[in-house]
């Protein structure tokens, strides 16, 4: 069976805008956040949707209700809204609202890198989970093992629901690392993974719920 899954990146919240690392700590929207919902809404006013999921956090919830305010205005039925944490962003632990730059430096320099790109493009997006969860003091940050069991827990939800057909269409609010690794893992090599998906983007993939994880994600369109 496949699914067709468009996952929006939720509004740009205060945390966004003050460049700090926000995975499951709530930062509430700001105006701008609120637009950025609000356009994706419009783009996506007359998609059918047969589920919705987010994670149990403001920003993706403010964002899905949004979306779903705005496709149940022009006329569409509204599906029940999943809120789930296995969709939640990677966990930071330690890191959560910390300027990024203070934090990539903290995991990267040990290694001999400093900013977080720098760590992608010489030793892989894992170090840089599995990095971050070295630096904590607590070593509560998800190692990288830790992410994707949990984000594959997200999809397995969805795969369980007895109620989706084939071909159906499905909103998912999404988070920016969540979309990046996403796009690393199951994207071609003509991708720009240079950078996270804008807040109030939409990803479009397909999802076949019968092959397992790691060849069941086809990206048809990326952070558009």
């Amino acid at each position: 069976m496949i699914i067709h899954l468009h996952l929006v990146r939720h509004g740009q919240t205060f945390y966004n805008r003050y460049n700090k690392l926000q995975g499951w700590s709530n930062s509430p929207l700001t105006e701008s956040g609120l637009a950025d919902a609000d356009k994706a809404g419009e783009r996506l006013s007359g998609m059918v949707f047969a589920a919705a999921y987010c994670s149990d956090t403001t920003r993706a919830m403010t964002t899905a209700e949004r979306i779903l305010d705005i496709n149940e205005h022009n006329g569409n039925l509204r599906p029940e809204l999943i809120c789930d944490m296995h969709f939640r962003e990677q966990f930071y632990g330690y890191f959560e609202g910390i300027d990024m730059s203070q934090a990539w430096y903290a995991a990267g320099g040990p290694h001999g890198v400093k900013t977080y790109n720098e760590i992608v493009d010489k030793y892989g997006l894992a170090a840089t989970r599995d990095w971050l969860k070295d630096a904590d003091p607590f070593h509560d940050a998800e190692s990288d093992a830790e992410y994707w069991r949990r984000v594959e827990g997200a999809f397995t939800l969805i795969a369980s629901n007895a109620a989706l057909k084939d071909g159906d269409d499905v909103l998912q609010i999404s988070h920016g690392n969540t979309l990046l690794s996403l796009g690393h893992r199951f994207g071609g090599n003509d991708l720009d993974l240079s950078e996270r998906p804008a807040n109030g983007s939409i990803t479009d993939i397909d999802f076949d719920t019968t092959k397992p994880f790691d060849e069941a994600l086809t990206i048809v369109s990326y952070g558009k």
